[in-house]
């Protein structure tokens, strides 16, 4: 399966006309708040304004002003992008009808259907769509804590921490030690932190080509792991020490003070240390008494959560299925659930719910791998349809082709999002 930008906006410009249905309008105009601006909270927000023309009042709630894609953000660790080039604004949002907040939704009343806001008041809601990413298990890496990201930094939220690490990578010392604490399954990918060892890979490699690379994982394997490691020996021989839960790798306590990692009872001593701990639905999703302590189950016909109906939450907060945690996943996602919103409060068609997924990584300069599938929502969950790999031994032109392609998704998606 191929999908350049001019096939991602067909796709979903026809998705939108579809969607145009007539509409039976509500008495009064109902309200949508959606909390989060990312690749599900912006993508259903704009759909919502777009095919409601009116007809429903969108609010985004979203602390930010400038929106930095974790996708691609190990490009720019990799140098192949500059921070400009990943970051984005929410004017197009604005200017197509969305009520833009920027401000911190700090808890949701489920009886009232308000949600409040740090900066003080409340917004009112009919149908509340939640798509806040990710969190961090408290005590997930023994030693880590979020007031030890500035010495050991996530850069799972991209922005700050990303310029942060890129900074702590030039400045390592020839032959230094670049030090990864994997996260265990569920995690948000992108950024995939394979796609991340490469990318740091190939920085040292033009920068720093005797330092070392040592990956502490508490898994035994990972997606696309042939994939990576063939890579890896390919154009970073001896460079990344991939180290798997049957090695201890899943036994690791870390000392930002004293910059060691210790696996299995061995500390060593290291220049940078990129923690990457346990995560969890970001912190409103809990707020709002819809996770399981972890993550949202959401019913897979229209993201709406078990808890409450008139609640959906998208994205790597929710618990659905066989989906990643993805932004093409949470795209896909929240156009269903527009549709599912659209339908519940105006009258419009509703269709069936599919979903799909790719997600590239780029391994050294034009070696693009991918992996994806499609979906469809059963009783008990989004699942999976078929689906598609790369293969190791693939030709140099055809990488090339795989990675031009992900260049075309990335502005056909942030153009999907944010208009």
């Amino acid at each position: 399966m191929t999908l350049n930008r001019r096939q991602f906006i067909g796709t979903s410009a026809a998705m939108a006309a579809v969607l145009s249905a007539p509409m039976v309008k509500a008495q009064g105009t109902p309200r949508v708040v959606v909390v989060g601006g990312g690749a599900g909270g912006a993508t259903a927000a704009r759909y919502l304004a777009k095919d409601s023309k009116g007809a429903i009042d969108v609010t985004l709630i979203e602390p930010t002003r400038k929106y930095y894609t974790c996708f691609f953000s190990n490009l720019y660790l990799g140098g192949f992008k500059e921070i400009e080039d990943i970051g984005h604004t929410y004017g197009g949002l604005a200017a197509g009808g969305v009520n833009v907040v920027h401000d911190w939704a700090i808890g949701v009343d489920r009886d009232a259907k308000t949600v409040a806001l740090a900066g003080g008041g409340s917004v009112p809601y009919d149908k509340l769509i939640l798509s806040p990413g990710i969190d961090f298990v408290e005590g997930a890496v023994e030693g880590w804590g979020l007031s030890a990201q500035n010495a050991m930094p996530h850069a799972y939220k991209a922005g700050s921490q990303s310029e942060l690490l890129k900074a702590q990578l030039a400045a390592m010392p020839e032959g230094g030690v670049f030090a990864m604490v994997a996260p265990p399954n569920p995690f948000r990918c992108p950024p995939g932190p394979y796609e991340r060892v490469s990318m740091v890979a190939h920085f040292l490699k033009q920068n720093n080509p005797t330092a070392k690379i040592i990956v502490a994982d508490p898994k035994p394997k990972f997606s696309k792991m042939g994939l990576f490691q063939e890579g890896w020996a390919n154009h970073y021989e001896g460079m990344v020490d991939w180290i798997g839960e049957d090695f201890g790798g899943g036994n690791v306590s870390v000392d930002p003070g004293g910059m060691t990692v210790t696996i299995d009872g061995e500390e060593t001593k290291v220049d940078v240390c990129n923690v990457i701990p346990a995560m969890k639905a970001g912190r409103i999703a809990e707020l709002a008494g819809v996770t399981d302590g972890n993550w949202a189950p959401v019913n897979a016909a229209d993201m709406s959560t078990k808890a409450d109906a008139d609640i959906y939450v998208l994205g790597d907060a929710s618990s659905q299925g066989d989906m990643p945690k993805s932004g093409f996943s949470a795209n896909s996602q929240a156009k269903v659930c527009a549709n599912a919103v659209r339908g519940a409060l105006t009258g419009s068609k509703v269709f069936p719910a599919k979903f799909s997924n790719t997600c590239w990584s780029l391994i050294a300069p034009n070696d693009g791998v991918k992996v994806g599938a499609t979906y469809e929502a059963t009783p008990e969950k989004i699942a999976k349809v078929d689906g598609f790999i790369s293969k190791t031994g693939e030709s140099a032109d055809l990488r090339k082709a795989t990675y031009e392609e992900s260049e075309g998704w990335y502005t056909g998606i942030t153009t999907d999002m944010l208009g």
